[in-house]
């Protein structure tokens, strides 16, 4: 008897579902007649049920059955206290053109929160789902007044800004975040759809003058917060400075907030405020850790700015420090980086494999010790030294398997046998790497491993994939004139070849190291028009419309150039940052 009532139930619920999804699809598919007769019959199984009340008031209306629905709502409201059905009768009045008694109806309705606050929920979702704003606003502070706990300032900012009213719609959201500080990540994505980085566009203005005010009549590190990250939003790390001192001088627990302002200082290429932060920070640090990470960070600004008058100073500062600090395991990544500056600007590779040397007789970890010898292998490589730096990358993997540094050494193993010539095991290895768990390993992985794939049977003697790799070298070795000239090679002597588009693309690269700007468009235009179908034809239209914005100062070429990459390439990796520098471009008040 039990097993007979359990497969009544079974099959009455299942049939029920079965209707609520052919009410359902009548209703998408527009048969509203059918939807109507199959949501009257749900409705008298479950007349409590919102869903089926609103689906068959909606329905009667797209069938402009007004009065039918005023019946019905009616005398629901009879048997139901609801307040919503006020908001839903007066929305019926109204597309009934019976403005008056809508009017009453919403009125009763916001009255209702006088009586129970709590009706304020359904009442305020009613009036929103029917994109009644001004009403909807009414009632969440009308429901906010009465009960100061209930906090609707998120749902009052985002009605503001459907309305278009930004101050208010900014003010709601900082109020939100004022009282619900976890929600800050959340409230700065809401407002990032509504600033530029044009630190002169109205609604910049806006949330700035809010901010200042706010930290004028009632300081709180929270608006000093959101200040920083406005000046962020519009590159004015000047001035994201000076909050974040202001933030560090009232609470100076962690200088964290401030190293993250320098390293996207110094990514934005903003080096001397990257270097105004960092000396902040050598001046403020207390802990080791932190200092020599600020001075590592800033001589790495001064030998990125590739004055070589300033190679002496430089070098004197490394010693500086190692005189200060000492060669122990704590100073691992200023050693590691003094001898790649030896090696890779001063030209001084034995002198650094001898200072390397010797910080592998100190006491490291295996981590430590692989990252030193990641930078001898790379130091042999520099000097053509391939099957001594293949030993080191090779202790790496042995040593460290599965590991991060293990794939980084697999790769460079691969890169090496590319770059003397020997294709097929490069290509083995970087199968292998195709699965890495490192994302950043495992494309420039797929990167290498399809042009080698891709170039390596056109020739038999594999001549211009061999001459392309030599140039890759000679770029590694920081030898780009040279390795134009031997790209110029390739363009002139394989010009049926496919290996032309990626020489065009490397050459183009270098180019813009050495400031030539036009000839890297010339290349840049060339890779667009003849190989549109090939795999580089977003990175030659990203890189060209960051030329003609930054370089040429042309924003109508660069607005059409990302707007191609917008339709016709919505799967590139640039897809994201071509679409915000095509709205900034076009003055879009919202991202």
């Amino acid at each position: 008897m039990r097993f007979l009532f359990v497969l009544f139930l079974s099959v009455t619920i299942n049939a029920f579902a079965q209707d609520d999804i052919l009410a359902k699809e009548y209703f998408k598919n527009g048969d509203f007649e059918k939807a109507l007769f199959e949501y009257k019959k749900l409705y008298s199984k479950s007349p409590s049920n919102l869903s089926y009340i609103d689906q068959i008031v909606t329905t009667h209306q797209q069938l402009e059955q007004y009065d039918e629905a005023e019946a019905f709502l009616t005398k629901l409201m009879e048997r139901v206290n609801y307040p919503s059905f006020l908001v839903e009768l007066g929305y019926n009045f109204q597309l009934k053109n019976d403005i008056e008694k809508a009017n009453l109806n919403y009125n009763k309705a916001i009255a209702s929160i006088n009586i129970n606050p709590s009706n304020v929920f359904a009442v305020a979702r009613s009036f929103q789902n029917h994109s009644l704003l001004d009403e909807a606003i009414m009632a969440y502070e009308k429901g906010m007044q009465l009960k100061p706990d209930y906090n609707f300032n998120l749902q009052l900012a985002q009605l503001y800004g459907e309305k278009g009213d930004i101050e208010k719609m900014f003010t709601g959201y900082i109020n939100f975040a004022e009282s619900n500080p976890a929600s800050l990540v959340t409230i700065k994505r809401y407002i990032n759809d509504f600033i530029s980085e044009n630190s002169a566009s109205e609604n910049n203005t806006t949330f700035r003058k809010i901010l200042l005010k706010k930290i004028q009549q009632e300081p709180n590190l929270l608006w000093n917060e959101m200040l920083s990250w406005l000046f962020i939003q519009q590159k004015d790390f000047k001035k994201a400075f000076i909050q974040e001192k202001a933030i560090f001088n009232r609470k100076p627990e962690s200088l964290k907030r401030i190293e993250d302002l320098a390293a996207i200082s110094s990514n934005e290429n903003e080096n001397e405020t990257a270097k105004e932060i960092y000396n902040f920070i050598i001046e403020t640090a207390q802990d080791l850790e932190t200092l020599l990470d600020a001075h590592y960070n800033l001589l790495q600004l001064e030998i990125k700015e590739g004055l070589k008058e300033n190679y002496t100073s430089i070098n004197s500062k490394y010693l500086e420090l190692f005189k200060e600090f000492g060669t122990f395991s704590q100073t691992l990544n200023l050693q590691i980086s003094y001898a790649h500056f030896l090696a890779f600007n001063m030209n001084e590779t034995n002198k650094a494999i001898a200072f390397l040397e010797n910080t592998l007789k100190l006491p490291l970890t295996e981590l430590q010790k692989a990252k030193v010898k990641l930078e001898l292998g790379d130091i042999l490589v520099l000097q053509e030294k391939f099957n001594q730096a293949l030993i080191y990358y090779t202790q790496i993997q042995r040593n460290l398997k599965n590991s991060t540094i293990s794939q980084e050494a697999r790769y460079k193993v691969a890169k090496a046998s590319y770059y003397k010539g020997d294709f097929k095991w490069a290509e083995s290895q970087l199968k292998i790497l195709k699965a890495s768990t490192s994302q950043l390993i495992a494309n420039d992985a797929l990167d290498l491993k399809l042009l080698i794939s891709d170039n390596k049977y056109e020739d038999s003697l594999q001549t211009a994939l061999k001459h392309y790799a030599k140039a890759d070298l000679l770029a590694f070795q920081n030898r780009n004139d040279e390795a134009i000239m031997l790209l110029d090679k390739i363009l002139e002597e394989h010009k049926t070849e496919p290996i032309i588009a990626q020489a065009l693309y490397k050459q183009a690269k270098l180019f813009e190291l050495k400031g030539t700007i036009e000839k890297a468009k010339v290349n840049y235009e060339r890779i667009i028009e003849n190989y549109r179908d090939g795999i580089l034809i977003d990175d030659a239209l990203f890189y060209l419309a960051e030329i003609y914005e930054k370089q040429l100062n042309d924003p109508e070429k660069a607005k059409t150039l990302y707007e191609q990459i917008i339709f016709d390439h919505a799967d590139s990796i640039y897809f994201v940052d071509a679409r915000k520098c095509y709205r900034t471009l076009r003055g879009d008040a919202i991202n």
